[in-house]
């Protein structure tokens, strides 16, 4: 079905009149100018927003509408998580090209739709329009917590243990996969041109993922780290600044050391790392601890917890200490496993 053919709130009351409401605090949902939202007192307000633009943050050519609905979500959520709060709404908008169907945008919510019920977020509304460029996805989550909970990045002092959930530099790897077999199946489809028959080439090319599945998952389906939350506040642990790990773990430590005043010294044995990361990093001939610092899109957690809380966040399935913060003067540091110390840089997100 064409979007035209139901028109633009049409497809509105389409995507959302069967979504119901979890949370009391959503009052009201689609359907008005706004969403009505009502905090209980001694709670704190947190909203966060990203912009997913296709050639981008994503490729369709690979990405699963699915997943990419997923996946938008997780990248919302996951800042949620990172202040040590809860999500519980979420609006959405999209700027669609023609090439979209109405089925199109329903695999895309199904996708969207999982990941919120499996955090308890409301899909409150949010808008759409024609885009001349392809799709792009703007999504805000708000969140709530009590004051005393919030956990900013400006808060780690010098001894603080550095912590990170999960294993690092999967996703990068995964989208490293994606791009190399994407590469392979445009070199055939192009090669097969001349035939009669330009399905053929479609047809006959088979992606070669066997053996990474871990990978693939990592960068088509991350998963926000609730039950990280969930284990620190059951283990009465508060952390004393958090950051998710979006732009690389070396990009996250320089938030947190910029903006809390210090220095850090993280080692290099300690950086958790998947057995197929490290088959893929050696198979691109790539070095491993690079793509864990560099790489980004894990969506972990990385946090400073006070040295005397050591044996219970190391008890925390999950969570690893890769080093400990310094004095400002020290800079940001990676001890090798030869014991050689590198200073870290950012890489971030740089403008073309």
């Amino acid at each position: 079905m064409e979007i035209a053919e139901i028109g633009e709130f049409g497809l509105i009351r389409h995507l959302t009149e069967n979504i119901e409401l979890k949370n009391p605090e959503t009052k009201r949902g689609a359907g008005d100018d706004c969403a009505v939202m009502a905090f209980e007192p001694g709670r704190q307000v947190l909203v966060t927003t990203d912009l997913l633009m296709e050639g981008v943050h994503f490729d369709l050519q690979y990405m699963p509408l699915k997943h990419l609905g997923y996946k938008s979500a997780m990248v919302n959520l996951s800042d949620i998580y990172a202040m040590n709060g809860r999500p519980r709404q979420m609006t959405v908008s999209l700027a669609l090209s023609k090439r979209f169907a109405v089925e199109d945008l329903e695999t895309f919510y199904e996708g969207l739709r999982l990941a919120c019920d499996a955090h308890g977020c409301d899909i409150v509304g949010g808008d759409t329009s024609a885009s001349l460029t392809g799709l792009a996805i703007s999504i805000t989550c708000i969140g709530d917590a009590r004051p005393e909970d919030v956990v900013y990045r400006d808060g780690a002092k010098d001894t603080d243990l550095i912590c990170v959930t999960g294993d690092l530099g999967a996703a990068y790897m995964g989208l490293q996969l994606l791009e190399r077999e994407k590469t392979i199946y445009n070199s055939q489809v192009k090669s097969d041109s001349a035939k009669s028959e330009k399905q053929n080439a479609e047809l006959d090319f088979q992606p070669d993922f066997a053996g990474k599945e871990y990978l693939l998952e990592r960068q088509l389906k991350p998963e926000a780290r609730k039950d990280i939350i969930e284990a620190l506040a059951q283990a009465g642990i508060r952390p004393t600044a958090m950051i998710d790990i979006s732009d690389g773990l070396s990009s996250e430590l320089f938030h947190i050391c910029t903006q809390s005043h210090a220095g850090c010294r993280i080692y290099e044995e300690r950086i958790p790392l998947d057995y197929q990361t490290a088959v893929m990093a050696e198979e691109l001939n790539m070095n491993v601890v690079t793509c864990a610092l560099n790489g980004g899109e894990d969506y972990e957690l990385l946090f400073t917890v006070p040295l005397t809380e050591h044996d219970r966040v190391a008890a925390i399935p999950g969570v690893k200490v890769i080093g400990h913060m310094t004095k400002p003067e020290l800079g940001l540091q990676l001890v090798c496993r030869d014991g050689v110390e590198m200073q870290l840089k950012a890489q971030g997100w740089r403008a073309i």
